[in-house]
């Protein structure tokens, strides 16, 4: 029995890539229903891959599993100095790349895509790949480029193999690299390096950005980083064919956190080796690992999930790091989303909607105006100039506390066919519908908007309407010309006019929240925090969706974030104007000062 232990040991041992999807599958370790389709295809082409051709070399993937640690010191945190030993996860991917081999003796897999969540190394270990394939694989006139959508995203990976080469060799004298030794030369100085050389293979190592381009290349391996920000495949096809055309056997790694659904070629790339994974699609030229949660887990609740998309969580990532992601997004609705993609691997809707897209949803239903008349009720307005879209939103407070909004949208009739082309948006059916009022002429009619403001302003207990500085004297005028009284306020000193009560709402991150003013990231804060409570109901229609979807917030040094209508995919002024109103309308009701009480004797 002793004996039979001992030998099973050194068997794990000796084929550690095995061993890892073993324990996968014995749920030993922590795995997505993803991963442990790696784990199934591995087991199964060990049983199965010698009828196609295929068979597993443990020598050949524990030599390029022990070059790491044997050559690289870790570079940077809390294990900086220490050999450059594989986590679980690395191990498998390399020893698959590494191990597994045609029948002629070169490599299987010619493409490799790697999906984990954020601070998985996936960098460094494709930087250590490069190396690898570059000087110390016997390839002559080894040529390795390390792409992404753009360059500094690109040297983010060739800075890792730089550093790797001016690192302590684990094991040798103090200042003993592979730069010192001359083993490669760095080309450039600092952070300034641009290209590695292998002087005995005449061999390099280069950044390049996706619309760079070389003439000739030939690669022996393309390592494509961080593939979800790419916004055109076509660098990705280009270097493909490259490897296609490439004799022996090069290889294309490609590595990414979850791609949001809008992220297009992430995203088809992502399905595409999802597919490979669990057999839909037969390849045997395409490694998939793709390290996910699964539908049905609940990552804000249940910490016993996260390993299934963060492997390396534990080991080099800090669970601490997370559970701080995870408590701000709970405080946070615009970054719940952002966390359940690039943490733990959620496909969202939209790689950067302005707020979890199922709590949004949650908040659309049917506002009638009618049933709240006799309620208070807030405005707030986002004036376009010409011919932009312009919304005015109104926010009504009941008396249980809760509140009620609705949006009314403006566009200019003329011109109507080519704003939908260029906005890519149905304008003609939101005004059948009547979603959307379409003025006449080709630019924005105020009059339209005052009317309407003139209309609530009648019907409802209107306290006050937010205004942007911008483009707003067209209204004033207007407003002036029908004879509807309005008035600035100046702040709770300045004397109160007659008419319709304007407060000015700064945009963007400049400005503040003051007596005088309402502040557009105080308002987001205030929106979110309704929304999160369930405090709120926007009326629902397709403008409104469109609006939402197109939304981003950005946020500056101090994290004030803010509706940011230039990084934002189209019109997004029915959340502005949104956010203005409950920005008005929760600045109401919040005492500024604490109570005074007066004691009467009698």
């Amino acid at each position: 029995m002793s004996r039979r232990r001992t030998a099973t040991s050194s068997a794990r041992a000796a084929d550690p890539t095995t061993a890892w999807a073993e324990d996968v599958l014995a749920d030993r370790i922590v795995a997505g229903e993803l991963v442990k389709h790696a784990a199934e295809r591995h087991m199964r082409d060990l049983r199965d891959g010698p009828a196609r051709g295929l068979h597993w070399s443990v020598e050949k993937a524990a030599h390029a599993i022990g070059f790491f640690p044997a050559v690289f010191s870790i570079t940077a945190g809390a294990k900086a100095g220490q050999p450059f030993t594989l986590l679980p996860w690395h191990l498998f991917t390399v020893g698959s790349l590494f191990g597994w081999r045609r029948a002629d003796g070169q490599r299987r897999y010619r493409t490799a895509w790697m999906e984990t969540g954020k601070g998985q190394a996936k960098s460094p270990l494709m930087a250590g790949v490069g190396l690898y394939l570059m000087g110390f694989c016997g390839i002559p006139r080894a040529e390795i480029y390390a792409i992404a959508g753009d360059k500094d995203q690109a040297n983010v990976l060739f800075k890792d193999a730089v550093a790797m080469c001016r690192g302590q060799i684990p094991g040798e004298e103090e200042g003993d690299s592979l730069e010192e030794r001359g083993t490669v030369v760095i080309r450039g100085t600092g952070d300034m390096a641009w290209k590695i050389e292998h002087p005995e293979s005449r061999s390099m190592f280069q950044a390049l950005a996706s619309g760079e381009s070389v003439s000739g290349p030939r690669p022996v391996a393309v390592l494509a980083d961080e593939i979800h920000e790419f916004k055109s495949a076509a660098p990705i096809e280009l270097w493909q064919a490259a490897i296609t055309k490439m004799p022996g056997d090069p290889l294309m790694m490609l590595g990414t956190n979850t791609p949001a659904a809008d992220q297009i070629v992430g995203t088809e790339q992502s399905e595409f080796y999802q597919n490979v994974a669990k057999g839909e699609f037969k390849d045997d030229t395409s490694f998939s690992f793709i390290a996910r949660t699964d539908p049905g887990d609940e990552p804000f609740e249940n910490e016993a999930c996260w390993p299934k998309s963060l492997p390396a969580l534990g080991i080099t990532y800090p669970v601490e790091n997370v559970r701080n992601e995870v408590a701000k997004a709970r405080g946070l609705a615009s970054k719940a989303l952002s966390v359940k993609r690039l943490f733990f691997g959620i496909p969202v809707g939209s790689s950067e909607y302005w707020i979890d897209e199922d709590l949004w949803d949650s908040t659309l239903g049917k506002v009638d105006d009618e049933e709240l008349i006799g309620l208070p009720c807030w405005l707030g307005i986002d004036p376009s100039q010409r011919n932009d879209l312009t919304a005015l939103a109104a926010v009504w407070r009941t008396r249980i506390g809760r509140y009620k909004a609705k949006i009314w949208y403006w566009k200019p009739r003329e011109g109507l066919a080519d704003a939908e082309a260029k906005d890519k948006a149905p304008y003609a059916q939101w005004w059948e519908e009547g979603v959307l009022t379409a003025t006449p002429g080709r630019g924005i009619k105020m009059g339209f908007v005052v009317a309407r403001v003139q209309d609530l302003v009648a019907r409802h207990e209107v306290e006050a309407m937010a205004f942007d500085l911008a483009h707003f004297q067209t209204f004033r005028d207007e407003a002036d010309a029908a004879g509807f009284e309005t008035w600035e306020y100046k702040g709770p000193d300045e004397p109160e006019g007659s008419g319709l009560k304007m407060i000015r709402h700064a945009q963007g991150a400049r400005g503040l929240h003051s007596e005088r003013q309402l502040w557009m990231p105080r308002s987001v804060q205030a929106l979110e925090d309704l929304i999160r409570a369930g405090n709120l109901t926007v009326d629902d229609n397709g403008l409104t969706r469109w609006c939402s979807g197109n939304s981003t917030l950005n946020e500056d040094g101090q994290g004030n974030r803010f509706f940011d209508k230039k990084r934002s995919r189209g019109r997004i002024d029915g959340m502005v104007s949104l956010a203005m109103a409950v920005g008005a309308a929760t600045s109401a009701h919040k005492p500024s000062r604490e109570p005074e009480y007066q004691m009467m004797f009698v």
